[in-house]
């Protein structure tokens, strides 16, 4: 590595479900500004990751959701921004609100999974929402 990177940052991502649908935001800000995304963000000293992903949820799209589990935990390490994040990635099941842009995010949308599979550019994050595509069928 050409440049040294901060340590690392712990953060969280919410893989929301709707049916068939998965819900993204566009990223308002770097690192991957304008691309879609899942909501997600800093966990805050003193708080839980699942409540951090439960605020960052609602922060960033107003939606409400019920935690359903761990999915993976993904390093997002982008020497471009000068970041190193380590993703704690959770699937949660939709309960209610309509999708709103807020927080860091520029747009928010459910979109049926395999148009969310062609918006998202990071591959980690194309794994990470058919993997939780997949938990969700095989429990269905």
């Amino acid at each position: 590595m050409s440049s040294p990177l901060p340590a690392p940052v712990p953060c969280v991502g919410v893989v929301c479900l709707r049916g068939e649908e998965v819900l993204l935001i566009r990223r308002g800000r770097p690192p991957r500004q304008g691309e879609w995304s899942l909501p997600g963000g800093r966990i805050e000293p003193g708080e839980r990751a699942v409540d951090a992903g439960l605020r960052e949820l609602r922060e960033e799209t107003g939606v409400e959701a019920r935690l359903i589990g761990l999915l993976d935990v993904v390093d997002g390490v982008f020497p471009e921004a000068g970041r190193h994040y380590v993703l704690i990635d959770y699937v949660a099941e939709w309960v209610s609100g309509e999708p709103v842009a807020g927080d860091d995010a520029a747009e928010a949308a459910f979109v049926p999974v395999a148009e969310a599979l062609r918006r998202v550019a990071w591959a980690e994050t194309r794994r990470i929402i058919a993997l939780a595509a997949e938990k969700i069928t095989a429990s269905s």
